[in-house]
C-alpha cells in the first residue's frame, strides 16, 4: 500500500496564556507565564493554591447558555477551539465529503468537574436522608468520549470518531491515530487535538495527594520551572488545542494553506511504575527511536524537540537522559524547550497545544523558551541547549514533540517544514 502524505491545514488554541492561536503563539515567543492564584474556588485549604487557569474566557461568547449547561468545561473548550481550527482551515460545506472527515480527540480525565458536582449533590442528599437527584446530563457531560461526539454533531462529520485516553499522552496518541488513518487512505480529514478542565478542588486535591504538584505558593508565577534545581512538581493547567490533519492531495485540490507536514509517530510503554518515569528513560528512548523510524529520518534531521518537561524532579532528568541516549553528541546541536514552563501542564491536552507550538516553531523558525530557570541542576548536562529564559531564532526544518503519561504511556510526533 502506498502511504498518503498528511499535512496540517488548521490550528486552534485555547490556553492559559492566550485564548486564540495568535495570542497563544505571541505569549510563547515572549515567555509569558500563565500561573497565578486559583480563582475558581477558595484554595486556602489546599497544599497547592495556584494553577494555570484560562483568562478572560466566557463560553457564552461562543454558544448559548442552554448549550453550555449541557457540556462540561472540557467539552466546551473542545467545541470552541475546534471552531477556530475549522475556520482557520477554510473548511466549508462543499469542499469536503463529510463521510470522509473524522474527529479523534484526546482527554485524560474528561468531565471531572461534572463528576465532582454530582458527587457533592449525592452526599448532600444522603446527609438530609433524601432521594438523590442527578442532572439528566450527568453522564453525557462527564464521559471522556463526548467531546468528539459533540464536534461531529455540530459539523456533520461522519468519519472515525472516538477519544483516546492515555493520561497526559492522550492528545498525542489521538494525533498519531489520526495521522495513521489518513495516510492509510481511511479518511481525507481528521479533526484532532485534546481538551482538559481539571482545575477544580478534586483535580488539585487528587494531584496533591499523589505529590505531583508544585506547592511553591509564594512564587506561583515561576513555579513551573523545568530543568531548574529547585523544581518541585508540575503546575496544573487547563484548555484545549485543535489540529486539522488532511491528506496532502485533498488539501492541495481545495487550495488550503499548509502549516507543516506530519511525518512520523512513535508509541511505547515504560512498564515500570504508575506515576514515576523509568529512571534510565527506557520508554522515552524507545518512543523517540520509533518515531524516527516511522518518519524514515535520522537523528541528524531533527532541529528542535518540544519536550514533555513537566518540572518534576524525576521526569525532567529521565527525558533528557533519553534524548542523550538517542541523539548522542547530536543532542548538543538541538534546541530543546519545555513550553509547560509557560502554560503549565494541560494533562490530556498537553500534546495538542505543544504540537501547535512545535508547528509554529517550524513555520516561523523560532524556538519558544523554557522560562523560570535560575538554578542549574547538577544532574543535567549543562552543555545541552535548553533554550533557557529567552526564545531563539534558528532554522527549524524538522521537530519532535514528546508527551508521557501516568501509567508509563509515551508518545512522540515528528513534524517537518512543508515543501510541495
Amino acid at each position: 500500500m502506498e502511504l498518503k502524505r498528511v499535512v496540517v491545514t488548521g490550528l486552534g488554541a485555547l490556553t492559559p496564556i492566550g485564548n486564540t492561536l495568535p495570542e497563544y503563539w505571541e505569549a510563547l515567543k515572549n515567555g509569558v507565564s500563565g500561573a497565578a492564584r486559583i480563582t475558581y474556588f477558595n484554595p486556602e485549604l489546599h497544599k497547592t493554591q495556584f494553577a494555570c487557569e484560562l483568562k478572560n474566557f466566557d463560553v457564552t461568547e461562543f454558544m448559548n447558555r442552554k448549550e453550555a449547561r449541557r457540556m462540561d468545561k472540557y467539552s466546551q473548550y473542545a467545541m470552541v477551539v475546534t471552531d477556530e481550527a475549522i475556520a482557520d482551515a477554510g473548511l466549508v460545506e462543499g469542499n469536503f465529503n463529510p463521510d470522509r472527515v473524522g474527529v479523534i480527540w484526546g482527554s485524560g480525565i474528561g468531565g471531572l468537574e461534572t463528576f465532582q458536582d454530582e458527587a457533592q449533590n449525592l452526599l448532600r442528599a444522603r446527609e438530609n436522608n433524601q432521594a438523590p437527584r442527578f442532572n439528566p446530563f450527568f453522564i453525557t457531560k462527564m464521559i471522556a468520549d463526548i467531546a468528539p461526539g459533540n464536534i461531529s454533531i455540530k459539523h456533520g462529520f461522519r468519519g472515525p470518531n472516538y477519544t483516546t485516553v492515555s493520561a497526559c499522552a492522550s492528545s498525542s496518541h489521538a494525533m498519531i491515530d489520526s495521522f495513521t488513518y489518513i495516510r492509510m487512505g481511511k479518511a481525507d480529514i481528521i479533526v484532532t487535538g485534546g481538551s482538559e478542565a481539571a482545575v477544580n478542588e478534586t483535580g488539585i486535591g487528587g494531584f496533591n495527594a499523589c505529590q505531583a504538584l508544585s506547592t511553591n505558593n509564594e512564587s506561583a508565577e515561576s513555579a513551573s520551572r523545568p530543568f531548574d534545581a529547585a523544581r518541585d512538581g508540575f503546575v496544573l493547567g487547563e484548555g484545549a488545542g485543535s489540529i486539522i490533519l488532511e491528506e496532502y492531495e485533498h488539501a492541495k485540490a481545495r487550495g488550503a494553506k499548509i502549516y507543516a507536514e506530519i511525518v512520523g509517530g512513535g508509541m511505547s510503554a515504560d512498564a515500570y511504575h504508575m506515576t514515576a518515569p523509568h529512571p534510565e528513560g527506557l520508554g522515552a528512548t524507545n518512543v523517540m527511536k520509533y518515531a524516527l523510524e516511522d518518519a524514515e529520518l535520522t537523528i541528524d534531521d531533527i532541529d528542535y524537540i518540544n519536550v514533555h518537561g513537566t518540572s518534576t524532579p524525576l521526569g525532567d532528568v529521565a527525558e533528557l537522559t533519553a534524548i542523550q541516549k538517542v541523539f548522542g553528541d547530536k543532542a548538543y546541536d538541538l534546541n530543546i524547550s519545555s513550553t509547560k514552563s509557560m502554560t503549565g501542564h494541560l494533562l490530556g491536552a498537553a500534546g495538542a497545544i505543544e504540537a501547535i507550538a512545535t508547528i509554529k516553531a517550524i513555520q516561523e523558525d523560532f524556538v519558544p523558551p523554557t522560562i523560570n530557570h535560575k538554578n542549574s541542576d547538577e544532574n543535567i548536562d549543562s552543555k545541552l541547549n535548553l533554550t533557557l529564559n529567552k526564545g531563539q531564532q534558528r532554522k527549524v526544518n524538522v521537530a519532535m514533540t514528546n508527551t508521557f503519561g501516568f501509567g508509563g504511556h509515551n508518545a512522540s510526533v515528528i513534524l517537518k517544514k512543508y515543501q510541495g
